[in-house]
């Protein structure tokens, strides 16, 4: 595989970095290209990979690429890689939120299998959530490389295309609902006294915490809240505020609302 990077930004350079820590790709079989120059100054001092200076360029030397433009730009590129590539067999890796298989295959040659990813910003730091789904001319090979690439900065899991709005609803969008939630937590503790630096530390380690403790005992998240609350106690005091305040009801919405306008993207 020599792999091809379309859009040097921080998720594409994260995603390499990712691969190039657990040794399933070598920087001497990658390349990228961006339309903007800087940025592929960064990914060549980040990653240590080399650049290329056109997608033409690009397609000749690459069987592999991933898709990580802005959304309005990735048609733009299909067609161009389209006529770069021709007839050759190639795999195609997107990461464009809204890009439907079937938009990619429409776009691209017989030749070109998709598979259709949906990752999130902690795999920045090796901590993302993603998921996959592989368009009709993917082989087996070709998803167990996008499990890998995926799984190289967090977890990854495979699912149909009809379920990847919603998982960019909830996970794709869902660290900035938790850096407000973490943001809000500190501010509590703030107006209760506690130094601001001291409360930020408290309000992430806390979460971090509740996250591991559902992962890794593989408990009901309402079963591990029952075993915090108890009888006439502080915590389900604080549990009625949030219920009386609507914070379950919020976060349903808030994937709800991201999860449509992932669909409303897709028909653009």
């Amino acid at each position: 595989m020599v792999l091809g990077i379309i859009g040097c930004g921080k998720m594409g350079s994260a995603l390499v970095q990712g691969a190039l820590r657990s040794k399933s790709i070598n920087k001497k079989r990658v390349f990228g290209f961006d339309k903007i120059p800087a940025a592929m100054v960064h990914f060549q001092k980040d990653t240590g990979c080399a650049v290329c200076q056109n997608l033409k360029e690009l397609a000749g030397k690459c069987d592999t690429f991933l898709l990580a433009t802005k959304p309005h730009d990735a048609a733009a590129v299909l067609s161009t890689l389209a006529k770069s590539l021709a007839d050759k067999p190639a795999l195609l890796i997107s990461i464009v939120a809204g890009l439907t298989n079937d938009t990619m295959q429409s776009l691209l040659p017989a030749t070109i299998r998709v598979v259709r990813t949906m990752p999130n910003t902690p795999a920045l730091i090796g901590k993302g959530a993603s998921a996959f789904s592989p368009g009709s001319r993917a082989l087996a090979a070709d998803e167990e490389l996008t499990s890998r690439l995926l799984s190289s900065v967090g977890m990854s899991l495979k699912l149909p295309e009809r379920l990847l709005d919603a998982v960019t609803g909830l996970s794709g969008s869902g660290p900035a609902y938790g850096f407000v939630i973490i943001e809000a937590l500190a501010d509590g503790g703030v107006r209760n006294g506690l130094p601001r630096a001291e409360a930020l530390q408290l309000a992430c380690q806390t979460l971090i915490g509740a996250a591991h403790m559902v992962l890794e005992t593989g408990m009901h998240p309402g079963t591990l809240k029952d075993m915090v609350a108890s009888p006439g106690g502080t915590t389900i005091a604080g549990l009625a505020a949030l219920e009386k305040n609507g914070l379950r009801h919020a976060l349903i919405e808030a994937v709800t609302a991201a999860s449509a306008r992932a669909d409303e993207l897709s028909k653009l």
